[in-house]
This record gives structure tokens, sequence and C-alpha cells, in this order.
């Protein structure tokens, strides 16, 4: 059965956006409480978080690569099923 234009989500937005608009209001609902409980270490993290970021971004770009050569040698290993017709 196909959806129908209109019928399901309301918004318009996919369920990995919703996941992440959820996360970021999350994540800046918990910096407030920190910046009212301990404003030196909020404005510290708030600080540091660009660091943090350009720290992992190396790791980051090491696990999609990673991540291409397991899905490389996943289609290498199943290339003789999918020859032989199995569709699973």
């Amino acid at each position: 059965m196909t959806q129908q234009p209109g019928e399901g989500r309301r918004c318009g937005l996919g369920d990995s956006s919703k996941e992440a608009f959820v996360n970021a209001l999350i994540l800046f609902v918990g910096w407030c409480i920190l910046l009212v409980l301990a404003w030196p270490v909020a404005l510290l993290a708030l600080l540091l978080f660009p660091l943090v970021w350009l720290l992992t971004l190396p790791l980051r770009l090491l696990g999609i690569a990673v991540e291409g050569v397991f899905a490389l040698l996943r289609a290498i290993v199943f290339l003789p099923a999918r020859i032989f017709g199995y569709r699973g």
C-alpha cells in the first residue's frame, strides 16, 4: 500500500532531522542548565567545543574510509551469491 500525499508525517521532516533537532534541543537545554549552575564551566565548554570538533574530524574521516573498505569487502564476498541469483 502506498502512502498518499498529506498522510503520515505532518510536519514534513524526516525521522533523522527530527532526531537531530531533538538532540540539539537537549544539548542546548543542558548547556543552559550548566550555565546557571556553573557558568565558568559552561563558558569553557562553549570555547573548547570547536577545538574538540577539529580534533575529532580526522577520526571521523578515518571511520568513513574504514566503512568504505568493509563495504567493498562485503560486496566482494557476496558477489558469487549475487551472480547465482540470491536476492537476500
